[in-house]
């Protein structure tokens, strides 16, 4: 009898930012496969975001993180312990211009790449432990231009890189580390585009596959890079915009 790949009964999966949108749907998803799954959020309890549209907190595991503290990550490394899948689903915008002054910049560096290998670094030895994996939520941003947000592209294209890196530094400790680059989910990060009927409409002319994707297409993506179908598969980010990008 064939094992089931994308069974997770008896792994612990952390998901950074996963009290809400992609981060939410893919804590659940590995939930709904047996894991033991632990999410953080911004907000002091779980309760706090029983109101989110786009929080579903059943079955999981709270702890509070504000990853612009920099040594934030590895005080919850030590009381996590044990760790078998590491997701980073944190990440924020700037909009208004604010990210081309200094301080939107390196908000917006803080959060979405810098706090990623201040994770990496945190959860490392647990990983190599457990022979585990990191999986990065980036974007698509990470390809293109995003010419109001330049804060927002640099640091989801230094996140795709860092995949690369850490993916082929870590491979010798037995750590896989990929990545996913989402394209248009809506999420309370992307309402400038979703709930503005005239720009949603242009965005969804603009995908081939004609819907805008959905935190659960972004768990399906982030299930398989952290199974066994994905163990030869490392440095990689996964595109999964709905054909968004290919043209």
């Amino acid at each position: 009898m064939l094992t089931n790949p994308l069974d997770f009964t008896g792994k612990r999966v952390l998901v950074i930012g996963g009290s809400s949108g992609i981060g939410n749907g893919i804590a659940q998803g590995f939930r709904a496969r047996g894991a033991e799954v632990i999410v953080t959020g911004t907000r002091p309890d779980a309760g706090d975001y029983l109101e989110a549209e786009d929080s579903d907190l059943r079955g999981l595991t709270y702890h509070q993180l504000n990853v612009s503290d920099r040594e934030a990550p590895a005080r919850l490394a030590g009381e996590i312990g044990a760790l078998d899948v590491l997701i980073q689903s944190q990440g924020i915008v700037h909009y208004g211009r604010k990210e081309f002054a200094r301080e939107g910049w390196d908000d917006v560096i803080d959060v979405n790449l810098n706090s990623v290998m201040d994770a990496a670094r945190a959860f490392h030895d647990a990983l190599r432990e457990s022979g585990g994996s990191m999986v990065v939520v980036s974007s698509v941003a990470a390809f293109k231009s995003t010419f109001g947000n330049p804060a927002y592209g640099a640091s989801k294209a230094g996140a795709a890189s860092l995949v690369k890196s850490l993916g082929e530094a870590w491979a010798r400790d037995g750590v896989r580390v990929n990545g996913i680059a989402p394209g248009l989910v809506p999420t309370k990060l992307t309402t400038v585009t979703t709930e503005h009927e005239g720009r949603r409409e242009g965005a969804l002319r603009s995908i081939p596959l004609g819907r805008m994707g959905t935190p659960e297409d972004m768990a399906g993506a982030g299930l398989f890079l952290a199974s066994p179908l994905a163990s030869y598969v490392t440095g990689q980010t996964l595109v999964v915009d709905g054909g968004l990008t290919l043209s």
